[in-house]
C-alpha cells in the first residue's frame, strides 16, 4: 500500500454538512492520508464481515482488497472476500450475497456490479439482521427507497469532480482546434455517468476542443483497444481521448503505440502502476489517485462500527489526487 502507515495516524475529518440537520445525510470528507482508528481492535474472531467485490482482475479492486485485509488485522474480525466471474456478473452476485445471508455473517461490504439489480437481495440480507455498507460504486437511491431499505452508509469518491478536474488539466493544454474522444465505463453504473459528466463539462469550457465521439469499453483494456481501433478509423484527427478508467486508458495507449500515434493526449481514472509509468513515459497526460485501499479499510471499519450500534456517516467521501507527470517527480 502506497506510502501510508494506517496505524500510526489518526483519522482527520475535514468537513461534516448538514450536521445540525437530521432530516439530511451526514457527509464525511476524509484527507487522502487519513486511516481509521485503533479504538477496534478486539480481536473478535466470531464476527463475520463478507467483502463483495466486482473483480479482483482488476488492479483497482486489488488494492481496495488490500485495505480491507488492513482493517482485518487491525480487528482480528472473520473476513471474507467475495468476487464475481466475470467483472459484470449481476447474477453471481446475487448468488454470493444469498450465499452469505445462509452462511449468518454480521455485515456485508459491497462494491456493485449493478446499482439496482443488487438492492432487493442486500434488502433480504437486511431483513436478516446483516448490516450492509456500500463501497466504490453507490446504490441507486430510488431503487433503496422502493425497497424499504433501512439507511445504507457510502465510502467512496466524488467521481464527477475527480473526472473534472483530470480532464480540465489536459483541456488547458489544448491551444489549437482539436478533436477529442470520451471512452465509458459500464453503462448505466453511477461511476461510469459521473466521470462522463465530469470529462464533458471539462472539455466544453474550452472552445478549442470538439468531442467527436464516445464509446463504451466496460472498463476492459482489451475492448478499449478494439474501440481505439474503430474510434481513430472514422475520426483519424483525434487529438485527445479521456478513458473513464486507467485500464481502458492502457487498451488505448497500446493501440496508439502500435499505430505510431504519439500525440494524443490520454487521461485516465485510478492511477494505477501501469497508469504512473505510462505517465513517466510521456504516454499519459493525468489520471486520478482515488485511494481504493482507503475505500476497503473504511467500508470494513463503518461495517464493525454498524455491529456495535455505532454511529457512521451516511456518506464518507475520500479526497481524490490528481497525478501527472509534475506530482510523480
Amino acid at each position: 500500500m502506497r506510502a501510508v502507515n494506517f496505524l500510526s495516524a489518526s483519522l482527520l475529518i475535514l468537513m461534516i454538512v448538514a450536521c445540525g440537520d437530521s432530516s439530511k445525510p451526514s457527509i464525511v470528507s476524509v484527507t487522502a492520508d487519513s486511516p481509521g482508528t485503533n479504538t477496534l481492535q478486539d480481536k473478535s474472531a466470531a464476527i463475520k464481515v463478507a467483502f463483495v467485490m466486482k473483480s479482483l482482475t482488476n488492479p483497482f479492486f486489488v488494492e481496495m482488497a488490500k485495505g480491507a485485509r488492513l482493517a482485518q488485522q487491525e480487528t482480528g474480525i472473520d473476513l471474507q472476500i467475495k468476487t464475481a466471474t466475470p467483472e459484470t456478473s449481476v447474477e453471481q452476485q446475487i448468488r454470493i450475497i444469498d450465499g452469505q445471508i445462509k452462511a449468518h455473517v454480521n455485515a456485508i461490504v459491497i462494491s456493485p456490479v449493478d446499482i439496482t439489480q443488487l438492492v432487493p437481495v442486500l434488502k433480504r440480507a437486511q431483513d436478516a439482521g446483516i448490516k450492509i455498507v456500500n463501497i466504490d460504486e453507490r446504490l441507486h437511491p430510488d431503487a433503496l427507497a422502493a425497497n424499504r431499505m433501512k439507511p445504507v452508509p457510502f465510502v467512496g469518491v466524488d467521481s464527477e469532480q475527480a473526472a473534472y478536474l483530470a480532464a480540465r488539466f489536459i483541456a488547458d493544454q489544448v491551444k489549437l482546434p482539436t478533436e477529442a474522444a470520451i471512452i465509458e465505463g459500464i453503462p448505466g453504473t453511477n461511476t461510469a455517468m459521473d466521470r462522463k459528466r465530469g470529462v464533458e463539462r471539462a472539455f466544453g469550457q474550452n472552445s478549442k476542443l470538439r468531442v467527436v465521439a464516445t464509446g463504451v469499453a466496460n472498463w476492459k483494456a482489451d475492448e478499449a483497444y478494439e474501440l481505439a481501433r474503430s474510434l481513430f478509423k472514422a475520426h483519424p484527427k483525434i487529438g485527445v481521448v479521456y478513458c473513464a478508467n486507467d485500464m481502458m486508458a492502457i487498451g488505448l495507449i497500446k493501440y496508439l503505440q502500435e499505430s505510431g500515434r504519439t500525440k494524443v493526449l490520454v487521461g485516465g481514472f485510478d492511477a494505477l502502476d501501469q497508469a504512473r509509468d505510462a505517465i513517466r513515459a510521456g504516454q499519459m497526460a493525468a489520471t486520478v489517485d482515488q485511494r481504493a485501499d482507503r475505500q476497503g479499510y473504511l467500508g470494513v471499519v463503518n461495517a464493525l462500527k454498524l455491529i456495535r450500534a455505532e454511529a457512521v456517516p451516511d456518506v464518507v467521501l475520500i479526497d481524490t489526487a490528481l497525478v501527472t507527470a509534475d506530482t510523480l517527480n
